[in-house]
């Protein structure tokens, strides 16, 4: 990576276009972006029984989980399992395919930032060192503990290992964490802090901990005996998510920066609305009202209209009442016209990947665009009465062959937190 200095960009913010430059991920349907677009598009499962001792030593009462089809111990050196907890060894690996993809361009340091974001950060670091306090000692406890649990750790090792000197961030907005990432690392270019930026989100809670306290308040399904078919959005048989982890990392760049270097061009980051319920802790607004805000905004910042959109990979997280809240915020802000979008919700196929959901997502959203194909929502054996949206279901549906392509990427999070993202097709 070269660092030679370069000239901060004298576009303005609302001239500076955005694009997407590189695509990484490492998710329950595989090991990176190609073999996980092409399960998503199979519709295939990634959800498995867990097979660890915890499982039985706590009596839990969900024993599945879509974990990563690619274990990161089978990827990365073994010094970097030992100096990374599980959701900073899924962004590294996210983000050195995304980094790669983009062509692992020279940019000037100052001028490359990190936005990596997270829902519940270093869990079985935190977790696993007090265990050792408790039945070890202080002593025993390992010196990079804290580095390793805390939240903004994954952004750290990627700004590390890519000298991204412009900023490293990590929003936390729960489930709707890695969408944000996005909007935040498309507004660092918009507002000329940096030409590129790595963005995304990533998770590893498949912890007993997660699973007993999801499962106490009643937001995981219990279909222990057919795990594949757990995840069911807008079913009426939908009884909660499934937990998922893996990564999600995309590469922006400024649209000038993007040109100058020949780069190959995914599509573009054309708007990203965010909005809050102040609501509920967990509950969403029943009436959908933040999550048609936060679109709305998107679409504004787009300069788009509903009719525009073709295609919705939903936040559709299998829960009774999120799908239909999200059904309905979807009317209240697209109208008729969303009677014509191929709505498609991949948490069927992937689970619930909390922090790094958005990112998966908006990765999928963007390769829909590109291939013109929707992915099926599997799993849906009778709509819910209640929704009204064109779900795509059993097998992809084409998109319209010809012209610019837009796209919607909804994200939300415990707490009310709601992040919709528009991109464009090249």
């Amino acid at each position: 990576m070269t660092t030679t200095p370069s000239t901060p960009s004298t576009a303005t913010t609302s001239s500076r276009r955005v694009v997407v430059t590189g695509l990484g991920a490492t998710t329950p349907l595989g090991g990176d972006v190609r073999t996980s677009w092409e399960a998503a598009l199979a519709g295939r499962s990634g959800a498995r029984p867990i097979t660890d001792d915890w499982i039985n030593e706590f009596e839990l009462p969900v024993t599945f989980a879509a974990t990563a089809a690619v274990r990161a111990d089978s990827v990365l050196e073994r010094r970097e399992i030992k100096r990374l907890d599980p959701s900073q060894q899924f962004a590294v690996i996210a983000a050195r395919e995304a980094w790669a993809d983009a062509g692992s361009p020279e940019v000037d340091p100052l001028r490359l930032g990190s936005v990596v974001a997270t829902g519940i950060g270093g869990i079985w670091t935190l977790l696993t060192a007090y265990d050792t306090l408790k039945e070890k000692g202080a002593r025993r406890v390992l010196p990079l503990t804290v580095p390793m649990l805390m939240a903004n750790g994954p952004t750290a090792a990627i700004s590390i290992e890519f000298t991204a000197r412009a900023g490293a961030h990590t929003p936390v907005s729960a489930c709707a964490s890695g969408a944000e990432a996005i909007a935040y690392g498309a507004e660092m270019i918009r507002s000329g802090r940096a030409d590129i930026v790595l963005c995304g989100g990533t998770e590893a809670a498949i912890h007993p901990l997660p699973i007993a306290s999801f499962t106490s308040m009643h937001a995981m399904s219990k279909r222990n005996e057919d795990p594949e078919r757990a995840s069911r959005p807008f079913d009426t048989a939908r009884d909660g998510f499934v937990l998922g982890e893996g990564a999600g990392i995309l590469v922006l760049e400024s649209e000038e920066h993007a040109q100058a270097r020949g780069a190959r061009v995914y599509a573009d980051v054309l708007g990203t609305g965010l909005s809050a319920d102040a609501y509920h802790v967990a509950a969403p607004e029943p009436e959908g009202a933040g999550v048609s805000r936060a679109i709305l905004d998107g679409l504004q910042q787009a300069g788009l209209q509903a009719s525009d959109i073709a295609h919705v990979n939903a936040h559709a997280t299998s829960t009774p009442v999120g799908d239909v809240a999200e059904d309905k915020g979807l009317r209240l802000a697209l109208g008729d016209a969303v009677d014509g979008i191929a709505v498609s919700a991949t948490k069927s196929m992937t689970g619930h990947l909390l922090g790094a959901a958005g990112a998966v997502e908006s990765i999928f959203t963007i390769l829909a665009l590109r291939d013109r194909m929707a992915p099926p929502t599997i799993n849906v054996d009778d709509l819910d009465p209640e929704v009204t949206l064109d779900v795509v279901r059993k097998d992809p549906r084409p998109l319209p062959a010809t012209g610019t392509l837009y796209g919607l990427n909804n994200a939300f999070g415990f707490g009310g937190h709601n992040v919709s993202a528009v991109f464009a097709s090249r």
